[in-house]
């Protein structure tokens, strides 16, 4: 382990406690001193939304939430915002609704409270995504960072359990990802080991007893975890990889990485054998690779990038764009050959292990 390193920590608040949202949230609300405030949230997510923000006066609810978030839909909210002088955000729902908050803040400066409904973590780190024209653009900036997150597992016992699988698989992409990403550090990866762990964790609970709140405390902690371990450390080859798909061909975001992380698993762990063995151990297994296998086989997790839209004739245009955009620090190189077999075999949902990348 290098212990020669630079580590910029995010400043936020979080209020961890189930069934404790609205209040925490009203609190905040009056902690900011906010008179005009904005509710983001999706149409599915509205009642739940009122419920949640019941405590404080609200000026101007907005359901237009669109996956990826396109530049259209950006700039509807942005306008909304302006036009009614909001002085306060707040997003409730997945990472669809938060990243629209995001798009706001971006542009207006506006302060975020962050409630978050699913695994996603983009709640806790200042990354902002937009799609136009087919393509997906992201970027860093601390203005989109949520000034507080209000976590509620309770919020979560209305996720299904294939969409908590897939939410939680996306947080573990988070985690392994930031064990090679390009500011990878100790403290990152100390926080991105325990993310792991409490994320096999909590999915297996929600599996098994997906009306617990026990299980999505555990997942929602580890969500968390992954999310500031990924602030930190940056994007890695697995989210280029699936910002490209998401963003091109509009596959959906929390499957299309939970289907493609074993490959790229795979791909990178023979390069990378301390981030190898200290996955395995947070997975409690004697490789990485066997345990995420493990852990995705009893959650009958996505596995075939085709079930969600993709086909063979969208693999050369993928390993186009996502090529140049992978870090060039990298664990292992990546060709345009190699990337072709990783994502072909992701398409369909060959066994990881016996690619051979030549």
């Amino acid at each position: 382990m290098n212990l020669t390193f630079e580590h910029t920590t995010l400043g936020q608040r979080v209020l961890f406690g189930s069934g404790r949202a609205a209040e925490n949230l009203a609190a905040e609300v009056a902690r900011f001193g906010a008179t005009k405030v904005m509710v983001i949230t999706s149409e599915s997510h509205l009642s739940m939304a009122r419920k949640v923000a019941a405590g404080i006066d609200v000026t101007l609810w907005h359901t237009d939430v669109v996956m990826h978030v396109p530049v259209e839909t950006a700039e509807a909210a942005r306008a909304a915002a302006g036009g009614a002088e909001i002085d306060l955000l707040i997003c409730i729902g997945g990472g669809s609704t938060t990243g629209l908050a995001k798009a706001v803040a971006l542009s207006t400066g506006i302060p975020i409270i962050a409630v978050p409904t699913t695994y996603a973590g983009s709640e806790a780190t200042n990354v902002w995504g937009l799609t136009e024209a087919g393509r997906k653009t992201t970027g860093v900036d601390n203005r989109v960072l949520p000034a507080t997150v209000v976590y509620d597992a309770a919020l979560t016992l209305e996720l299904p359990v294939d969409m908590s699988v897939a939410s939680g698989l996306n947080a573990v992409a988070h985690c392994i990802d930031s064990l090679w990403g390009p500011r990878a550090d100790p403290i990152n990866a100390a926080l991105a080991v325990e993310g792991i762990r409490a994320l096999a964790e909590g999915l297996r609970l929600i599996k098994a007893d997906p009306s617990a709140v026990t299980g999505r405390e555990q997942t929602l902690y580890g969500a968390y975890l992954a999310a500031v371990s990924f602030a930190s450390a940056g994007s890695g080859m697995h989210h280029k990889i699936c910002h490209v798909l998401g963003g091109t061909f509009n596959l959906p975001h929390a499957q299309t990485h939970a289907a493609v992380l074993p490959y790229v698993l795979a791909f990178n762990a023979p390069a990378a054998p301390e981030a190898e063995a200290r996955t395995a151990a947070a997975l409690g297994s004697d490789t990485a690779i066997e345990g995420l296998q493990l852990l995705c086989g009893e959650l009958d997790a996505p596995n075939a990038l085709k079930d969600y839209g993709f086909a063979l004739e969208g693999v050369a245009e993928a390993v186009e764009l996502a090529l140049p955009a992978i870090p060039a620090g990298n664990p292992r190189p990546v060709s345009a050959a190699n990337l072709t077999e990783l994502l072909t075999g992701a398409l369909n949902g060959a066994d990881p292990t016996n690619l051979t990348y030549t």
